[in-house]
């Protein structure tokens, strides 16, 4: 059994990581400033609130709960829901804080989430990458703080990764647009609409590229992570998505409509085909997600949709 510390355990993605890894058996520690919520999935997990801000409070409880493995989610999770400078600042420091203080401590995994923001997409000046699908070749290019801030994250874990070495091993994630368990039911996502909704208005979806990933999904990736991180090249980092694009047609027809110029670039995105390619995990990690809207998806709509994405 493992002890690993979960940073934004009560989060949209911290609960269902929290729920993955207490069903496996570990031993969790929960970090938020909220509770989680009061059900069986939870019941052996230890919670604390802790100021991450505050690096003398994270090291204290990094010493106190002494983790195996540290998951760092905690976040302004929602680009321009603050001023940008607080984003920034926020967010760089709490990556900064809980790294150093699990590094400091001996932590030997510790893992920091980023996001496929970091590549610039939706910029309103425009943007257009070297190709697609894309994947962590592609350069990256914030062009707001939330998008820095995570790409800050990926550096500060290399950071720590040059100064220590393979002693202790680092990575870094790029979760998807995730959609929580009960989103499939109907409940809102993060933008405040359903994914039935997103589902028949593509306009809805593109700002994201139609890029989506289960919570759940997250939990295993994030599972396989860890138990192979001593055999993997240390300070890496991996796109976490689904299989297929959050879409009826095809990406190579809706891509151009929103992505003006992109027309040659998405060509080959045909079928189901996402644009964020989660080969580097299927091939380092052996990981493949188990989900899909196709699947997964409890909406009276949701046979209009498969069958329209049949034709």
């Amino acid at each position: 059994m493992t002890k690993v510390l979960i940073t934004g355990g009560s989060g949209r993605l911290g609960r269902s990581v929290v729920a993955g890894f207490a069903a496996a058996g570990h031993s969790v520690v929960s970090v938020d400033r909220d509770a989680l919520p009061a059900g069986p999935a939870f019941a052996s997990v230890a919670q604390e609130t802790v100021d991450l801000l505050d690096a003398g409070a994270v090291g204290a409880a990094m010493r106190r709960h002494a983790p195996d493995a540290v998951i760092h989610l905690a976040a302004i999770a929602v680009p321009f829901s603050a001023p940008e400078d607080v984003i920034l600042k926020t967010n760089t420091m709490l990556a900064f804080n809980v790294i150093n203080a699990a590094t400091e401590a001996g932590v030997g995994r510790i893992v920091t989430a980023s996001s496929p923001t970091v590549l610039g997409y939706g910029n309103p000046r425009g943007w257009l990458p070297e190709g697609f699908p894309l994947d962590e070749r592609t350069t990256p290019k914030p062009w707001n703080a939330y998008a820095l801030s995570k790409l800050v994250a990926e550096q500060v874990m290399r950071m720590f990764a040059t100064a220590h070495g393979d002693a202790i091993r680092y990575a870094a994630f790029r979760p998807c647009y995730v959609i929580s368990p009960e989103e499939w039911e109907g409940a809102p996502t993060q933008q405040g609409h359903t994914l039935a909704q997103r589902l028949a208005d593509p306009a809805l979806s593109a700002p994201a590229l139609f890029n989506y990933v289960d919570a759940r999904d997250v939990a295993d990736f994030l599972a396989v992570l860890l138990e192979r991180m001593d055999t993997i090249e240390n300070a890496q980092t991996f796109f976490v998505g689904a299989a297929d694009a959050l879409a009826v047609e095809p990406l190579a027809k809706l891509m151009p409509e929103f992505l003006p110029g992109c027309g040659e670039l998405a060509a080959g995105l045909t079928g189901a085909s996402p644009a964020f390619s989660i080969a580097k995990a299927q091939r380092v990690l052996g990981w493949t997600p188990q989900r899909s809207w196709r699947t997964e998806l409890v909406d009276t709509n949701r046979a209009d949709f498969v069958a329209a994405d049949s034709q």
